[in-house]
């Protein structure tokens, strides 16, 4: 069951809304509110998973109120206004409803929403399968050659093929840096350079211009520096 709100300040747009989602199974309206204060009430008080969020409102404006909340509360606004659409969308908004609201284009934002929640548990499932497993195989020498995690000193990028520094054995494979990248469990590992993956339990020793590991020095980018630097003082 999703459970929602409305958050409009014109009666008639949340009984229009109202009508709708009363048809659809899969939705609870929680509560239907005619502005941000009142909705803010609701989300402190209960779960809530999607909010119809109107745009132009007295006081707190819908892309106001928006960016106040829980990222994890999905949005779809719904506005009599076509010209905040890129607004919206850069607030990651699930999608952008016109007035008057049609049952069927409701239908619509109600099936991406299902489909965004579908994607993302994939995503979390896979993250969690790639944190226990300890290795991965790539394509080298016409084989597949496991490569154990602990085993890794540094992934160098060559353009379409990357190089993955062992202590023993160095491993060229035709693939780039960051579809490794994605493979690899981001606790054990950190990018430093857009040529450059480096194991943290590898590391030798680092200033805020390279690391060391066994004797190769490694540059890290003014563009990694910052989150580099953070995560390896956290950590010293």
């Amino acid at each position: 069951m999703i459970k929602c709100l409305i958050v409009d300040d014109e009666p008639i747009a949340r009984d229009v809304l109202m009508r709708h989602l009363a048809k659809i199974d899969s939705i609870k309206v929680v509560a239907s509110c005619k502005n941000a204060i009142e909705a803010f009430s609701n989300i402190n008080n209960q779960s809530i998973d999607l909010i119809f969020l109107d745009i132009k409102m007295p006081e707190i404006s819908g892309l106001s109120f928006a960016k106040s909340i829980n990222k994890n509360i999905k949005i779809i606004f719904t506005t009599a206004y076509r010209d905040y659409a890129v607004d919206g969308f850069d607030l990651q908004a699930v999608d952008y409803l016109v007035k008057p609201i049609s049952f069927e284009r409701l239908l619509q934002s109600i099936q991406k929403f299902h489909d965004e929640n579908i994607n993302l548990k994939a995503l979390q499932t896979e993250k969690i399968v790639v944190e226990k497993q300890d290795f991965i195989f790539v394509r080298s020498d016409r084989k597949m050659v496991k490569i154990n995690f602990d085993e890794i000193l540094f992934i160098e990028s060559l353009s379409d093929y990357v190089k993955i520094h062992q202590e023993d054995q160095v491993v060229v494979t035709r693939e780039t840096i960051s579809g490794i990248e994605a493979k690899l469990p981001q606790k054990n590992f950190i990018r430093v350079h857009r040529s450059f993956i480096v194991s943290l339990a590898g590391i030798d020793s680092f200033t805020s211009e390279d690391i060391e590991i066994k004797g190769n020095e490694i540059p890290i980018s003014r563009s990694y520096k910052e989150r580099v630097l953070q995560k390896l003082e956290n950590i010293s």
